[in-house]
């Protein structure tokens, strides 16, 4: 058996087809939905990042707003502008690019940023609602991870999902949207000691922990569904994610690729969180 591809770009397509008439319609109502990106400093990936989110927008007929500062900027100032962008009715969206300079509490200027605004999902209050089954916003790789399972038609109720790390911005969101689709789930990590042991149980892998090959075909049940969120780099500088693709294409009966999996569907939920803000606050005019 050979996996079928998950093809994030067809589906961040699709969907980003449905945030511009979404966009169309608020805007022909008055309300043009705003994302202000805020950047801090000169890391170029961040740079990268930065500007595929503000041309995502602007192709959907979003407003955006790209605020650029050296790494001299203090908190203060940083916390100033949140503050700002929070009390903007122009704008329904505000990410922080992280990561943020040295001196710059990242937690605290997450939580600088008003909720109903928090796009990334980063937010406590985010958080909890995701906990607590309220709406909210989620956070973009995750709920985009959950997109591509509705997409190829996999319902995770009554499965057995493995999540392979628990950060707050994947591994433990990722874990929660999954149970609430009814799956029965195990985080695994760095201090899980036989993680083959749990991933040959599973029918959906998530892996995200940034390390390469930590998931080899010997690792996957048989026609398994495998979705890979990390983004690594082989010696040769070619993008890779944390699975064994090649091994583990031939024991899966889907899979991610890297690039052109997760990777597009993160941006697109940010559309999304974006959109769903901007309809939110024009139904509260």
């Amino acid at each position: 058996m050979t996996a079928q591809l998950i093809d994030g770009n067809a589906l961040s397509k699709q969907l980003r087809a449905e945030v511009a008439t979404r966009a169309a319609a608020l805007t022909a109502r008055g309300v043009k939905p705003g994302l202000a990106v805020v950047l801090v400093g000169e890391n170029p990936a961040s740079q990268v990042y930065v500007r595929n989110k503000v041309k995502a927008c602007e192709d959907a007929g979003m407003h955006s707003v790209l605020e650029k500062y050296a790494d001299t900027m203090t908190e203060a100032e940083l916390l100033a502008r949140v503050d700002a962008l929070n009390n903007d009715p122009s704008i329904h969206g505000i990410l922080v690019q992280l990561p943020l300079p040295k001196g710059i509490d990242a937690h605290k200027v997450i939580e600088a940023i008003a909720p109903e605004k928090d796009v990334d999902g980063f937010h406590v209050a985010s958080a909890g609602a995701l906990m607590v089954g309220q709406e909210g916003f989620k956070p973009c790789t995750p709920y985009g991870c959950m997109k591509m399972l509705e997409f190829i038609g996999v319902d995770p109720k009554g499965k057995h999902a493995v999540v392979i790390g628990r950060s707050n911005i994947v591994g433990k969101p990722m874990a929660m949207l999954l149970l609430q689709a009814n799956a029965t789930v195990t985080v695994c990590h760095s201090a899980t000691p036989d993680l083959a042991h749990f991933t040959r149980q599973a029918d959906i892998v998530v892996a995200a922990v940034g390390k390469r090959n930590v998931l080899t075909a010997d690792m996957v049940k048989p026609g398994a569904v495998v979705l890979d969120v990390g983004m690594n780099r082989t010696e040769e500088g070619k993008l890779c994610g944390d699975v064994d693709f090649d091994g583990v294409k031939e024991v899966a009966s889907w899979i991610t690729p890297v690039p052109g999996g997760v990777g597009p569907m993160t941006i697109t939920m940010l559309l999304v969180n974006t959109i769903e803000s901007a309809e939110r606050a024009a139904a509260a005019r």
